[in-house]
C-alpha cells in the first residue's frame, strides 16, 4: 500500500485567494513572475518591502511543494532573491519568511515566501 502524502499540485482551489490572484480573478500588485511563480505586494505589509513569492500550483505549503515539486519550490526562492534584488534590499539585508499551518500564522493555505526587507528585522522573531 503507498503511505506517500497526497501533495501533488492540484489545478486552482475554488476557494483559494492565492489561485484567484495567479487566475487573475482577484486583482494584485504583482511585481515580478517566472514561469512557475508569482509575486506581489502584501497589502497588509510588515516593511517597506514586503512581497509574497507563490507557486503558480497549489500546495498547501512549502515543505508540501518541496515534497511534489522540489523544481518549482527551488523557482520560488530564486523569485524571492530575484524580487529582493528588484527591490534593492538584496545589499542591506532581507529575510524569507515561510509560515506553516494556523499555529505559524499562515492565513491562505496556499504554498508562499514573505520576502520582507528594508528595515532593520529583530531576533527571535515573533
Amino acid at each position: 500500500m503507498d503511505t506517500t502524502p497526497d501533495t501533488a499540485g492540484r489545478g486552482p482551489e475554488p476557494d483559494c485567494l492565492f489561485c484567484k490572484i495567479v487566475a487573475g480573478e482577484v486583482p494584485a500588485d504583482v511585481v515580478h513572475e517566472t514561469e512557475h511563480s508569482v509575486a506581489f505586494r502584501d497589502i497588509n505589509a510588515q516593511a517597506p518591502t514586503h512581497v509574497l513569492v507563490i507557486p503558480r500550483d497549489h500546495h498547501v505549503d512549502l515543505v508540501a511543494l518541496a515534497t511534489a515539486a522540489p523544481d518549482h519550490a527551488v523557482e520560488v526562492l530564486r523569485a524571492a532573491g530575484a524580487v529582493a534584488e528588484q527591490e534593492g534590499v538584496a545589499g542591506s539585508g532581507y529575510r524569507l519568511v515561510a509560515n506553516s499551518g494556523q499555529d505559524a500564522q499562515q492565513t491562505v493555505p496556499h504554498a508562499h515566501v514573505h520576502v520582507v526587507g528594508g528595515r532593520a528585522m529583530t531576533w527571535p522573531p515573533g
